[in-house]
């Protein structure tokens, strides 16, 4: 079997992005979907995304873990998806589609796609740390001196001793400045540290405008891989209104040659 691909990053996270509108993709096939996302078997992603028609929006946004399983909504993947449409010409410089949490809209201007990411109606304390949904479970805690901090032990101590089997991605963070913040993230799927997580960057503005960190309602976020920004409206408990945004770019594109 010969598959068409196309490989995009957003702020370091990369996809196998594939456009399954002629539903071929074997998406129930895991081994495949692994062996796409391998780094020295396949052509080595975060995670693989599949482009398929939808009815009601411009497209649907499939995504699926490195390990081959479907996952929750990926903000960098989100992101990453718009720049796909628009090389496709399935859409210009607005967008809407439709993901696993639910319906999604972005904007195009130059390299910056802005997505909407959806609504967050809570977040919990835990022990030192806040956890919330952003469309996809997020652990976010303040340490010190997170350059040298020992994510993939740690995230994964949590990620599983914390979460159990179903699990969260952990982000530890560190204040930069006014409205700034470094992260570095352990995703559950990939289960290690990724160079960005925009849905974990979109989590970690989010608790710390709950825990008063944040004066207005933009911050910037240093990932390994670059720089997000979150926009976003406080609601109640909870935050509506909100935005991610940053570069994303196609890499390179290719046939991967699948043989059993």
């Amino acid at each position: 079997m010969k598959i068409d691909f196309y490989k995009y990053q957003g702020t370091g996270n990369d996809f196998v992005m594939i456009d399954n509108r002629n539903m071929d993709f074997p998406k129930a096939n895991t081994a495949l979907i692994a062996k796409l996302c391998d780094r020295r078997f396949g052509v080595g992603a975060d995670g693989l995304i599949l482009l398929e028609n939808d009815e009601a929006t411009d497209f649907r946004m499939l995504y699926f873990n490195a390990d081959g399983n479907e996952g929750s909504m990926c903000g960098n993947g989100g992101r990453s998806i718009v720049a796909f449409a628009a090389y496709l010409r399935i859409i210009e410089a607005k967008t809407t589609f439709i993901a696993v949490d639910g319906l999604h809209e972005a904007t195009i201007s130059k390299e910056t796609i802005r997505l909407k990411m959806k609504d967050v109606a809570e977040l919990h304390a835990k022990p030192n740390a806040t956890f919330l949904n952003t469309g996809s479970p997020h652990h976010v805690q303040l340490v010190a001196d997170l350059e040298n901090f020992n994510v993939a032990k740690e995230g994964r101590k949590l990620r599983y001793g914390l979460y159990g089997k179903e699990g969260s991605n952990i982000n530890f963070a560190e204040e930069k400045g006014s409205g700034q913040f470094a992260i570095r993230t352990y995703e559950r799927g990939v289960e290690d540290e990724t160079l960005s997580c925009g849905t974990g960057v979109t989590a970690l503005a989010l608790a710390m405008a709950s825990l008063g960190k944040i004066a207005d309602n933009k911050v910037s976020v240093q990932a390994k891989g670059g720089i997000l920004e979150v926009t976003f409206e406080k609601e109640g408990t909870g935050f509506k209104n909100i935005f991610l945004s940053g570069k994303a770019e196609q890499v390179f594109n290719g046939v991967f040659i699948w043989s059993h």
